[in-house]
């Protein structure tokens, strides 16, 4: 997405970093960190887990060195870095170069639905990094890559105080270890018992969960942190009204290349399954499940799955290829793959860092200094600031996150902390926005004096006919109204 034609500015499609940037500096001027609300009058010092705290610090610090650039900066080495882990996983497990090209492409085509400046950019590069060592130790069964498997655990305290994604490590782990321990049944020895060392190897990875899930106590919060996770992922209301946390739509083209990976990838299980390769399979069939039931798993599932994909499809082609004539199409593709192959396995990150330095030194790109004003009412903000910031007012999730963006000190009823407000003071949002038979008793209560929403809001068209309100700005889209 950085690259395309949003360019920078689609890594702001999301307000959250407004809220995640101004915690981060409230961390760096108050040495802690926050245990209760800082941003809204509706739910006024109430507990929070601000459980993105080491992100926030990051992006604290880069906003005030170099402003919104450093933080899109940022977003983009993180997504190129997990594209190259990507396509360099499935380069180094053998992957014929085509396919490892073609599932590399569909698979940053479908995470890119979630590229954007926010915390969960360190999980898909983590859980890239920590898979990749799995896959290595599952392939080598070595001393050396199971000693160096441990150093999953203290990424795994960094990881958790970055972002909650540190939960798909554990299910990766523990899934390996059910797989490895089916495994063994289903192949055993000569003599019909099972394969001791496979168990072992089970026994191993079910230790690492467990160290891994300990190492994630290692945070601000303790395990509380954890049952506010598990209470937040579980919520009904949660997953019927936040639109990340609903299944996915297939419309648009990011949705249909998922789609694509994930049939080609219940078909590869289907092979593994058969070629006793459980794990593996497990990881495709379970993932594959979390994305249909939450479109936000789709890049859990792209970081996950695909070189495991792409290694049963280059498989399926080395097969079906085997008796072409070296003169012929098919035989030239494979020989430039075999002849390419081994330069693709020397590709080191060190180019994308250097581009990332040569751009913060000034490279001549238009870098964002607001939030688009595509998706945000930038213009009228900033217009009419003396009525809006401070004010009490009502507004939107992802423009609340805006204002607190441009103002920390502004209150706001509702922002982009789902986890925070919960069903109570989001089901009072939507009754309110909606025209729904409450809304003026929630207005009245909240004492608004000020409303800055989307015109089609049924909330707008009630409040253009009360008298106690006038329109201050009209848009078409953006819709300003003060009390008189």
């Amino acid at each position: 997405m950085s690259a395309g034609a949003a360019g920078w500015e689609g890594l702001l499609a999301d307000a959250d970093i407004g809220w995640h940037i101004r915690t981060g500096e409230w961390i760096l001027d108050h040495h802690a960190v926050p245990h209760h609300d800082l941003y809204s009058f509706s739910k006024p010092d109430a507990p929070w887990y601000a459980w993105e705290w080491g992100s926030d610090v990051i992006f604290g610090l880069l906003h005030r060195t170099a402003g919104l650039k450093g933080v899109v900066l940022l977003a983009g080495v993180l997504i190129s870095l997990f594209a190259w882990t990507l396509l360099r996983r499935m380069v180094g497990a053998g992957v014929h170069l085509l396919w490892a090209m073609i599932v590399s492409l569909l698979g940053v085509g479908a995470a890119s639905i979630h590229f954007l400046a926010r915390p969960h950019l360190f999980t898909l590069l983590f859980l890239s990094i920590a898979v990749w060592m799995i896959h290595i130790d599952r392939e080598e069964s070595s001393a050396r890559s199971a000693r160096r498997l441990w150093l999953l655990v203290p990424l795994t305290i960094v990881w958790t105080n970055l972002h909650g994604g540190f939960l798909a490590l554990i299910a990766v782990l523990g899934l390996t270890a059910v797989g490895i321990a089916i495994e063994a049944v289903i192949i055993g020895e000569p003599n019909g018992k099972p394969e001791r060392a496979n168990f072992r190897h089970a026994a191993r990875y079910l230790a690492l969960a467990a160290a891994c899930s300990a190492a994630s106590l290692i945070n601000p919060y303790g395990y509380r942190l954890h049952t506010h996770v598990f209470e937040y992922l579980r919520s009904d209301w949660i997953r019927n009204t936040i639109q990340e946390f609903q299944s996915p739509v297939f419309r648009n083209e990011n949705i249909l290349q998922f789609e694509a990976l994930m049939l080609i990838g219940l078909i590869a299980a289907g092979a593994l399954f058969k070629r006793r390769c459980i794990a593996e399979g497990l990881w495709i069939v379970y993932f594959a499940h979390m994305s249909l039931a939450s479109v936000r798993h789709v890049p859990i599932f792209v970081t996950v799955c695909a070189p495991a994909i792409a290694i049963e499809v280059s498989d399926w082609w080395r097969n079906w290829t085997a008796g072409a004539k070296k003169s012929s199409l098919l035989g030239i593709v494979n020989q430039m793959s075999g002849d390419l192959a081994s330069s693709f396995q020397r590709i080191s990150a060190w180019p994308f860092l250097l581009v990332g330095v040569l751009i913060a030194m000034g490279a001549p790109i238009k870098w964002p200094k607001d939030f688009p004003a595509v998706m945000f009412p930038t213009k009228i903000i900033h217009e009419h600031q003396a009525q809006i910031l401070n004010a009490r007012l009502l507004t939107t999730d992802q423009w609340g996150d805006y204002l607190i963006y441009l103002n920390p000190r502004q209150k706001v009823y509702i922002d982009g902390r789902s986890d925070f407000y919960g069903p109570e003071i989001g089901n009072q949002y939507l009754r309110m926005t909606g025209g729904q038979w409450d809304w003026e008793q929630i207005m009245q209560k909240n004492g608004f004096t000020s409303v800055l929403l989307p015109t089609e809001m049924p909330i707008c068209q009630l409040l253009k006919r009360d008298p106690a309100w006038r329109v201050e700005e009209d848009s078409g889209k953006t819709i300003l109204l003060i009390r008189r």
